[in-house]
């Protein structure tokens, strides 16, 4: 063995004094300039965290894909110069290799095998591609660049910087493993049906909810200038609010019931239109507006449109069938979900996300959020579907979210007949340290303390103990256990369909 290594390490020498001779014999010019530089750019990474950072202005993938890169060289490095540099000891070339004027200076003094600077820029570039294949295709050039800039300035063999390459590519291809990149969102889907042709509201009944996230004074006025034909109602604070629904769907020549207000709202007209077998509209009147974002009614000119033509879909309602007050004479209530629903830290989260999103926007928002509640909180023990855990968030959804991990945005199907549930426990040692790393890291998705699965029913027991539920934004103290079933295809809603397709 040794002398099969021997007789390798001796080719490889050779084929690069071959392939230094012929650097060394190129003309001299302003490329030896910009070689030395861009080499002296990449120490301690700094070329790359200085492009870590400006991509980190553009949210969603863009900033995503920075930190992929980020991380990806930050375990390549470290495998490089921990591992590798120790393993492999060589010395680098002297000068008699190459032009003197060529040469880095001051020259390092660590082991020449493998290159640190080529694994970093591969491992940068490389994750970077992982989540932006077009950014990653860009930085290619640069990191190819700094790679070669090893050898032409004299700091490594060309082997060397070939190990440190593919050191820095793999370092990126195994990142992925546990921090996966996103998969694309489903397209959305439809399942079409008849609804009354409402042209500027006519037979319709619209419930504003004074309370609701995004009401002004000027509100009942902009949607009677839409819907100029709609009979319009306003439910004040000292009003009943789901006693004024049932009113608006009851009015005599209701074909229609519009609802104006936040998710509990939306959940209260949806439970009056289920009951009555009349369709839905729903209008972007919450601080969120998750029904009408998903449904497609998220201005009044896409709700205009859908009523107007009589275009509606069918969407599945969540039945939840929770057990509270005294254990030995619990009361029980079903409510309707058209959202979600959560049990554990995840309210405090979302409060604190929107809080601080102004001012720092939702991804970043996100984490601070994330920090804040799970840096205090503590975990709660329930029994889900039989299974003991210890729980920081218990969350169900009507339907498939997406994306598939901890941060749920979009629902691209309204009536697929699932229940999405997502667990983050506390089962695992050194809980806390593991979420707060994992929310650093941004890799809570693939932790071994994300459960993510779909069922038809869920049920959650707190052993006696009472828990604070929150339903579609409502929140409920004192609940001992809940259970969760979906109503297929039980609420028709009005959705602008396509245009230009035949369905």
């Amino acid at each position: 063995m040794g002398s099969i290594w021997r007789k390798s390490h001796r080719w490889i020498g050779g084929l690069d004094r071959y392939l230094v001779r012929h650097i060394s014999d190129l003309p001299g010019g302003n490329h030896d300039d910009f070689f030395r530089r861009l080499s002296a750019s990449a120490n301690q990474g700094k070329l790359w965290m200085g492009v870590a950072a400006v991509m980190a202005a553009f949210p969603g993938k863009t900033r995503r894909a920075a930190l992929h890169g980020l991380i990806a060289q930050a375990v390549a490095s470290a495998v490089t110069n921990g591992v590798f540099k120790t393993l492999l000891p060589r010395s680098r070339p002297l000068p008699e290799h190459l032009p003197v004027f060529r040469f880095v200076h001051p020259q390092p003094t660590s082991s020449s095998m493998p290159s640190g600077h080529s694994a970093s820029a591969l491992a940068f570039a490389t994750g970077v591609g992982l989540v932006r294949p077009t950014l990653g295709a860009a930085l290619a050039p640069v990191a190819l660049g700094v790679a070669y800039s090893r050898v032409h300035t004299g700091a490594h063999w060309p082997s060397d910087v070939v190990f440190g390459s593919a050191l820095g590519a793999g370092a990126a291809l195994v990142t992925r493993k546990w921090w996966p990149v996103r998969p694309p969102f489903p397209k959305p889907s439809r399942t079409w049906t008849p609804a009354p042709e409402l042209p500027e509201g006519e037979g319709l009944s619209i419930v504003v909810n004074t309370l609701g996230g995004s009401f002004r004074e000027e509100t009942a006025d902009a949607l009677r200038e839409v819907f100029s034909k709609a009979y319009i109602t306003t439910v004040l604070p000292e009003d009943n609010l789901v006693t004024d629904i049932q009113a608006a769907a009851d009015r005599p020549g209701t074909l229609a019931l519009g609802v104006w207000g936040g998710d509990g709202t939306v959940n209260a007209a949806a439970a009056a239109a289920v009951e009555r077998a009349i369709p839905l509209l729903v209008l972007p009147g919450g601080t969120l507006n998750h029904f009408a974002r998903d449904a497609g009614t998220g201005s009044l000119k896409e709700a205009l449109a859908a009523a107007s033509r009589g275009e509606a879909a069918l969407a599945d309602v969540g039945l939840v069938t929770m057990e509270r007050g005294l254990a030995e004479s619990p009361e029980t209530a079903v409510l309707t979900m058209l959202n979600t629903s959560s049990v554990g830290l995840y309210p405090d989260l979302v409060r604190r996300r929107e809080h601080l999103q102004p001012a720092l926007g939702k991804p970043l928002a996100g984490v601070v959020a994330m920090f804040r509640t799970f840096a205090a909180g503590t975990p709660l023990t329930l029994r889900v579907d039989g299974v003991l855990h210890r729980v920081w968030i218990a969350y169900v959804g009507r339907g498939r979210y997406y994306p598939r991990d901890h941060a749920p945005l979009v629902r691209p199907v309204m009536d697929d007949g699932m229940l999405d549930l997502r667990l983050i426990t506390a089962d695992e040692s050194f809980a806390r340290l593991r979420l707060l790393w994992s929310v650093l890291t941004g890799t809570v998705a693939s932790s071994t303390i994300t459960h993510l699965r779909e069922a038809a029913e869920v049920r959650i027991d707190a052993g006696g103990a009472p828990m604070a539920l929150a339903v579609d934004g409502e929140a409920l103290a004192g609940v001992r256990s809940v259970t969760y079933k979906v109503l297929p295809r039980a609420l028709t809603y009005y959705s602008p369909r396509p245009q230009g397709r035949g369905e």
